[in-house]
């Protein structure tokens, strides 16, 4: 244990609130787009939430995430850090020398950090989803009503992180908190390894051999390509774990995740998986450069003050 560093779970807090803060306009775009109805493209889907929300609309369910999120981010880069590590040094014959990064290593880190992300993170997916999708339009496929929109004359569902909570443990029990966690393991176990691994090998190719260390440049681009990456084909699992957890606010429509493919497939055909991959895609690169850049600085200052400490 003697390779712990608390340092890098307090990097990935500071990084995961700049991600969130970045990223979450263009987050509710991409949630609406995957379990809302009414929204021909991305653009559309712009002009619609700011003409019915102004601006305020892009950043509806932000409070929860900010103060949630960044402790996920916490959790996900320490682990995989702190796994990395490990299981480098557990390689390297001589304890003095800097373990080299192998594929293998990277590879099974970013599967516990996953994992691990899972745990934390299908609550507060869920929370943010419920919160963003309770004033947009939505249909009751089961009974043949047409669209309505609670945002006009009715009361939302929820009035906040702790209502929603509260209620979905309520009406949904604890496993309530739990729901999509499947396709959200199924997502994030190959998005974490294709989110890692691109952003190290990135950042070791872009940065110089005689340089000490990765510039803010080399972090800020292998960061906003590895998001964009990771994103942009996790997107399939992605809009299944949406309307997933989009599914409840008003009317169940999904037993699970093959009942969810099945039924998205059947009405509207194989376009519906990639729903949202453009702003995926897009909302990838900000968010993970500056997941990155948050992260390699904090990680980068606390060794600082440690080294002035100790000397």
């Amino acid at each position: 244990m003697s390779n712990f560093q608390l340092e890098d779970f307090a990097a990935g807090w500071i990084g995961g609130a700049a991600s969130v803060i970045i990223g979450h306009p263009l987050d509710t775009v991409k949630t609406r787009l995957q379990a809302g109805i009414g929204y021909g493209n991305t653009l559309n889907c712009i002009r619609t939430v700011f003409r019915r929300e102004s601006v305020f609309g892009f950043f509806k369910g932000m409070s929860f995430p900010l103060s949630s999120i960044a402790v996920y981010n916490s959790v996900v880069f320490g682990v995989f850090s702190n796994t990395e590590r490990f299981l480098s040094q557990h390689h390297c014959r001589e304890p003095e020398a800097s373990p080299p990064r192998t594929l293998s290593d990277l590879l099974l880190a970013s599967m516990v950090a996953g994992v691990v992300s899972v745990g934390l993170g299908t609550p507060v997916d869920l929370i943010k989803i419920r919160l963003q999708m309770q004033t947009q339009p939505f249909r009751e496929a089961h009974l043949g009503l047409k669209p309505r929109n609670a945002a006009f004359g009715k009361q939302p569902a929820y009035q906040g992180p702790v209502h929603c909570i509260a209620t979905i443990v309520r009406t949904e029990g604890l496993a309530g908190l739990y729901r999509g966690a499947s396709a959200m393991l199924l997502r994030d176990i190959p998005g974490y390894c294709l989110y890692f691994i691109p952003y190290v090998f990135l950042n070791e190719w872009i940065t110089p051999e005689a340089s000490t260390g990765p510039s803010p440049c080399a972090v800020w681009l292998a960061g906003g390509m590895a998001g964009a990456i990771s994103w942009g084909t996790a997107t399939p699992m992605d809009v299944v774990k949406s309307r997933l957890q989009a599914d409840g606010v008003y009317v169940n429509k999904y037993k699970g995740v093959l009942d969810c493919i099945t039924q998205s497939y059947q009405k509207e055909g194989l376009k519906v998986f990639f729903r949202g991959i453009t702003v995926n895609t897009v909302r990838g690169f900000p968010m993970s450069a500056a997941m990155f850049l948050g992260y390699e600085l904090s990680l980068q200052a606390f060794r600082r003050d440690h080294t002035v400490t100790s000397s």
